[in-house]
């Protein structure tokens, strides 16, 4: 079957975008990795699971209703557990390229005129002594055994780090009955309050997340930081610090906190690995667009986290606005996305920029990594390593790479990426790969089986 549009990813901006595409005629395909349409915001528990109230766990949830009740009724095709790989521009438009269930053995393809990518974001891990412990997770990984398993880690949990992610995190273990032992957030209270008023819309929701920390008499310590996790074969406590108005741990600030678990997050970074392989422009790490979510390469849209991080709210204007635009060029009209849309997204899309700057992490956390911390986990790679690499002359993630294989192994520097840049004392760049995800040799060579043959 032959799609006018192909939405990949069904997180709230591919959800919006494919729902806006099909209302105005469009034959839409939407492809998702999962087993379930929501994205990692939206994610469910199996059924088989018996989730009394699984809304206890997300927030606007009645949003979420009318996303699936919408999908349900439209003549949306849609494909779960379709991992795409890669995006193939043809004579005739596009081909996605897919790999099949949990397996991701069997291949799949998906024709379409246009495509519209909705991949959405990943977390930025920084690592720290003793990151690699059992016990010790990512804010957003506790946050999905959470949602789609019904599932907590230990008893007693430190959420830290840096970013609004950490209240719903926070929140969400302390009503599945989790001791919080404390929410630990490097950004200092004053950093949001020069940020104000373009915060305006996001204050009932913090005050929300505030009043829930409070009942479950979480400690909140702000302009703080993990120093190291500590344990032998599981984690046992942490020791978090202060940090002074640079950054920098302040001498004698040292405490322990007892816990079984560490949820630890510094933000999210856009997923822009098929963009980058269909050659659109980026603009930073984010993928560039137009006022209508188009990007610079013909037939390509992109909206949601992809296009700079910016929550579920942001993602679903732009996927709306995305999905409009799309529709207009596939029949040769105007756009018409809803008036609302629009001014959500330039509002929303103000609060995401002041959030990205009182949420930076501490600008001095490499010199809280010790030698012997590992930093790239797929290569067992250390810091100490890293910083051998630097005095052989490396000053780039690149020769970092070359000179050591981290960020060489299975993640493709997805993970370390961001850490490795940070020792290396530079700016986060794209790494510009050319495929989505790992990818049997078996499958490639059946894409053009002739080929080098004679």
């Amino acid at each position: 079957m032959r799609s006018d549009l192909a939405v990949i990813g069904a997180g709230p901006a591919g959800l919006a975008a494919a729902l806006a595409a099909s209302a105005r005629g469009v034959r839409v395909t939407l492809v998702d990795a999962a087993a379930e349409t929501g994205g990692q915001f939206y994610r469910q528990p199996p059924a088989g699971l018996g989730a009394a109230r699984p809304e206890a766990l997300h927030h606007r949830w009645r949003t979420w209703e009318r996303l699936r009740d919408g999908l349900a009724a439209s003549a949306v095709r849609v494909l779960t557990e379709h991992h795409v790989w890669c995006v193939e521009r043809t004579s005739e438009g596009f081909t996605v390229h897919a790999l099949l269930g949990p397996a991701q053995e069997e291949p799949a393809e998906v024709r379409a005129r246009t495509v519209l990518l909705a991949t959405g974001g990943y977390e930025q891990v920084l690592p720290f002594p003793g990151w690699t412990l059992p016990g010790v997770v990512t804010a957003g990984g506790a946050q999905a055994m959470l949602k789609g398993g019904l599932v907590v880690l230990g008893r007693r949990a430190v959420v830290a780090g840096t970013g609004p992610l950490l209240l719903p995190v926070a929140t969400g273990l302390a009503a599945a009955g989790v001791e919080v032992a404390a929410l630990v957030e490097s950004a200092a209270p004053g950093r949001l309050a020069r940020h104000a008023p373009a915060l305006a819309g996001k204050l009932p929701e913090g005050a929300g997340y505030a009043a829930r920390l409070l009942r479950h008499r979480v400690l909140v310590l702000t302009r703080h930081t993990v120093v190291r996790a500590h344990g032998d074969d599981r984690l046992t406590g942490v020791t978090v610090a202060a940090l002074d108005a640079d950054g920098r741990v302040r001498p004698g600030t040292a405490r322990h906190l007892p816990c079984d678990t560490l949820a630890a997050g510094h933000g999210m970074l856009p997923h822009t690995d098929l963009a980058e392989s269909l050659g659109c422009r980026l603009d930073g790490l984010a993928v560039a667009v137009d006022t209508e979510q188009r990007t610079d390469v013909p037939g390509v849209w992109a909206a949601g986290e992809a296009t700079g991080i910016g929550g579920a709210a942001l993602a679903l204007a732009e996927g709306h606005i995305a999905g409009c635009s799309a529709a207009a060029h596939l029949h040769g009209t105007a756009p018409d996305p809803a008036p609302a849309a629009l001014k959500a997204r330039t509002a929303l899309q103000r609060s995401a920029a002041a959030l990205d700057s009182a949420y930076a992490p501490p600008a001095h956390w490499p010199e809280q990594v010790t030698d012997d911390t590992v930093v790239c986990r797929c290569e067992e790679v250390t810091a100490g390593a890293v910083r051998d690499a630097l005095d052989l002359g490396a000053g780039d993630e690149r020769t970092v790479k070359l000179l050591t294989r981290a960020g060489m192994g299975w993640c493709q520097g997805r993970m370390c990426g961001t850490a490795v840049a940070g020792l290396a004392g530079c700016a986060p760049t794209p790494a510009r790969r050319p495929f989505a995800r790992p990818v049997p040799l078996g499958v490639l060579a059946r894409q053009h089986p002739q080929e080098g043959l004679s």
